[in-house]
């Protein structure tokens, strides 16, 4: 058996996936570009793999927030364009060198990206300007619009290829009015900065939420995130889990109430009539939280159920199998379809995010056609 057949893997569904890219093209104008975000390793995907997944289903461009990821991408093979969300100013031998895209926030980056553009003798250099539509977190405000359009048409190294911002609550709809506001405001900036332009950049403020909720108002392009992973911002919406965490058993154990307890801190009590532990090689270093121990959470072995048992330890953690004929080697789901993210989300008051983004590299990423 090869490795990710005995032990942990994160299966990436391709058809899925292909789904997922379909519904959301479906929302768009046929001219409309998508971009796919894999930044944080593909919201912990495997950046690799799901890239390469997003540039054979035709997306026009990808998202990192690091150059760092994006080196790793060019290093793969990728060749798509790739947007760098927070390029920084020390990275620009990265972002030259291996044909990235910088995202600008302010004047004092993009005056330093241009003397060094200028120093290499390069010139028509792909740039993004990030606009503050009301996040405010990154980008020009519009206090700044105007020391901005003054230096643009002295840019003789650089091309604007966007101007995007980011909406900061598009999944509510008790704050829309504030999204549209947004909307609004970035689509003036936008305008008021081309005008000092002699040709017109693409625009984008339409995140995963946003192109279900405001498709009409995708502008050139919009920035697929969340979504192409299978989670919806609709209600009862179902899109498809790319992402199913499996491991394998690595031992059943028969306890009888002699045996006293199980794990760390002897929280389980093996009950009077005894009770059936499977152990399996997954805890909370390769993202399985430590409060979904002692029931808190239960996975799928056989179509069936199992309650964790006792607290999540660092590479393992127990499951009740009782009543069950599992077996060493039988395939435990840690999420996928059952359980899915948003129910262990749920359990543990967090976003779907912040579980994907927990997973590890050593969890081997595998595509399954």
């Amino acid at each position: 058996m090869s490795r990710n057949e005995d032990f942990s893997r994160l299966e990436l569904n391709l058809e899925a996936c292909r789904d997922n890219y379909t519904y959301f093209r479906s929302l768009l104008e046929e001219s409309t570009k998508l971009l796919i975000l894999v930044k944080a390793n593909a919201y912990g995907h495997g950046a690799v793999e799901f890239a390469s997944m997003m540039q054979r289903l035709g997306a026009d461009y990808l998202a990192v927030a690091l150059p760092v990821e994006g080196v790793e991408l060019r290093r793969s093979g990728i060749s798509l364009p790739i947007l760098v969300l927070t390029a920084g100013t020390d990275f620009f031998n990265e972002i030259i060198e291996y044909r990235l895209e910088p995202g600008i926030p302010n004047l004092s980056t993009l005056k330093a990206l241009e003397a060094e553009l200028e120093a290499r003798g390069i010139s028509d250099f792909p740039v993004h300007l990030k606009i503050d539509s009301g996040m405010h977190r990154l980008g020009f405000m519009p206090s700044e619009l105007a020391e901005l359009e003054d230096y643009l048409p002295r840019c003789k190294h650089i091309r604007v290829v966007s101007l995007y911002s980011h909406l900061a609550a598009a999944e509510d709809p008790e704050q829309d009015e504030f999204s549209l506001g947004q909307i609004k405001l970035f689509s003036d900036m936008a305008d008021s900065i081309c005008s000092a332009l002699d040709y017109r950049p693409m625009r984008h403020i339409l995140n995963s939420a946003g192109i279900e909720r405001f498709p009409q108002y995708q502008f050139d392009m919009v920035r697929l995130g969340i979504g192409i992973y299978g989670i919806s911002a609709l209600p009862g919406k179902k899109l498809s889990p790319v992402a199913e965490f499996k491991v394998k058993v690595l031992q059943v154990k028969h306890l009888t109430e002699a045996d006293g307890t199980v794990g760390y801190g002897r929280h389980f009590r093996v009950p009077p009539q005894g009770c059936t532990i499977a152990t399996i090689p997954a805890g909370y270093a390769d993202g399985i939280d430590r409060h979904l121990g002692r029931g808190a959470a239960s996975f799928c072995v056989k179509g069936h159920r199992a309650p964790t048992v006792g607290n999540i330890c660092m590479d393992m953690c127990m499951i009740d199998v009782t009543g069950l004929d599992v077996k060493v080697g039988d395939t435990v789901t840690i999420f996928g379809k059952d359980p899915d993210i948003c129910e262990l989300a749920s359990i543990l008051g967090t976003i779907p995010y912040e579980i994907f983004t927990s997973i590890p590299h050593r969890i081997e990423r595998t595509i399954i056609k």
